[in-house]
Parts: C-alpha cells; sequence; structure tokens
C-alpha cells in the first residue's frame, strides 16, 4: 500500500506530466492538435477507399440504428484500436525517453506510462467529439450512450497501459522490444475485425468445417473491446453481456499484472538505464 500512497501524493506531478505530454505532442507544427483529427481522418479515408470501393467490403447494417455507412463503423472500430496502440508504444518508450529525469531524481516511476494515458486520452476526446457529430447528422442517437462509452474507455485504458507497463520494462532490458511490438501490434490489427466484420470470420470457419477457428478468434481481448464500442456508437444499444464482462476481466487482470511486474523492478531502472 505504500506505494499506491506514493502514486496518490504525487498526482500533481502525474497531471504536470500529462500535461508536458500534451503540449510537446505536437509543439512547432502549423496545425497543433488538428493533427489529432487528420490522421484519423486520413486513415479512415484510405481504408474505406480500398476496402469499401476497390474491395466492396459488406456494410455492416447498424441493429437497431439502421446505419449502412462504412466509415462510421470503420471508425467506430478505429478509434478504440488507435487509442489502445498510442497507449502501449507511448508506456513502453516512457521510461527509456525520460532516461536522464530518472537518473537527476526520485519520483513514482509509473507516472510516467500513466501521463501517457492521460495525454493520449486528450486525444481520444477530441476525435470521439468529432465522430460523435457524424454519427448525429447521420440519424444515430448517440449521446444518450456516450457516458457508457467513457466507462469502457476507462477499461480499455487499464489494459493498454497494464501492458505497456510490462513492455516498459521489458524494453529498459531489450531495446530491440519496441521494434518487435510495432510488428506484433500491426499483426494484432488484421486479426481484430477493424475493417472486416467478425461476421467473415465466423462465415469462414463454418464454411471451412473448423468452428474452433471462431472461438480461438474471440479470444483477443481487442476484439471484444471493437464490439463493445461498435454496439455502444454505431448500433446504439447495450453490448452484450459476455463481451462486457469479458473486457472488464481482461483489463483489471493485465493492468495487475503490469502493475506489479512494473512496481517490482522501478527501483533498478536508474541503474539499467
Amino acid at each position: 500500500m505504500s506505494y499506491i500512497s506514493e502514486l496518490v501524493s504525487s498526482r500533481e506531478l502525474l497531471a504536470n506530466l500529462t500535461m508536458r505530454e500534451v503540449k510537446g505532442k505536437y509543439r512547432r507544427t502549423v496545425f497543433g492538435q488538428l493533427w489529432s483529427l487528420i490522421n484519423p481522418l486520413a486513415t479512415m479515408l484510405v481504408y474505406t477507399i480500398v476496402f469499401a470501393f476497390i474491395f466492396r467490403a459488406r456494410i455492416v447494417t447498424g441493429d437497431p440504428s439502421g446505419l449502412t455507412i462504412y466509415p462510421l463503423w470503420l471508425m467506430a472500430g478505429l478509434l478504440p484500436w488507435t487509442f489502445f496502440t498510442r497507449v502501449v508504444n507511448g508506456s513502453m518508450a516512457s521510461i527509456v525517453s525520460n532516461g536522464s529525469l530518472i537518473k537527476k531524481v526520485y519520483f513514482p516511476r509509473m507516472n510516467l506510462p500513466l501521463s501517457t494515458v492521460g495525454s493520449v486520452g486528450f486525444t481520444w476526446l477530441l476525435e470521439m467529439g468529432v465522430l460523435s457529430v457524424a454519427l448525429l447528422i447521420a440519424g444515430a442517437f448517440v449521446l444518450p450512450w456516450l457516458p457508457v462509452v467513457v466507462l469502457a474507455m476507462m477499461f480499455l485504458a487499464l489494459f493498454a497501459v497494464g501492458l505497456g507497463m510490462m513492455l516498459a520494462i521489458a524494453n529498459v532490458h531489450f531495446r530491440d522490444m519496441q521494434h518487435f511490438v510495432g510488428i506484433v501490434l500491426q499483426m494484432w490489427m488484421y486479426l481484430t475485425p477493424i475493417i472486416y466484420p467478425v461476421s467473415l470470420v465466423a462465415d469462414a470457419a463454418e464454411n471451412g468445417g473448423r468452428p474452433w477457428i471462431l472461438t480461438l478468434y474471440r479470444l483477443n481481448p481487442l476484439e471484444r473491446f471493437v464490439e463493445v464500442f461498435r454496439n455502444l456508437l454505431y448500433d446504439t444499444r447495450w453490448p452484450d453481456f459476455s463481451d462486457s464482462l469479458y473486457c472488464v476481466l481482461a483489463s483489471l487482470i493485465v493492468f495487475t499484472l503490469g502493475f506489479l511486474v512494473f512496481s517490482r523492478n522501478e527501483k533498478k531502472l536508474a541503474e539499467l538505464l
């Protein structure tokens, strides 16, 4: 409990580190925070052109919203994924990139990956605001579901930072870790139904006589998170209880593991950097 007390007492430091991340991300750029909107919109445009117009991806109909707009369906899954990858990458690099600060003064090092969550969360709020307006214009009554979306994002943040803290410790010992994780995240994205519906996997598993493939596929926590966000934003309904429970349990388990691994290794970080 003493380490938790240290974290609580250093909450002002956490706020300052978070603001430093927010202000420094687009420092000396012309568009500033607008880049946080331009990047996902550009990604959405590329995927929409490739998969909706060239490959004729199946358009998913929102239930019960009735939406049949691929870019909005795509963004409802893309935003939680980009939030996850930014937190993981930022948390993993937070210790090595702040090595000089760690060597000079003692403070709870966990504030560094946690500040990443705050700065990425600020960007996500801007992106979420744009998506919400687009959904409202399209006819989806999304406003009542936004508090639940924020709650779901908090659990996704726990999952992402828990994984990021474990990777941060590994990255101190093995600097190749960040390059390896980049490859894994790229593969992970295509194994998650972001640009295609999970029904394609279900149909392929059934037609191939291998139903276990779908069971194995759905062990992916990000598949459940994406499904929850799409249910709330695109379908405008409560997500399936089993998906919600899976997300909550995965978040708590991974964050607990990350907290334990990080807190037990943080005192050695100044020596290892």
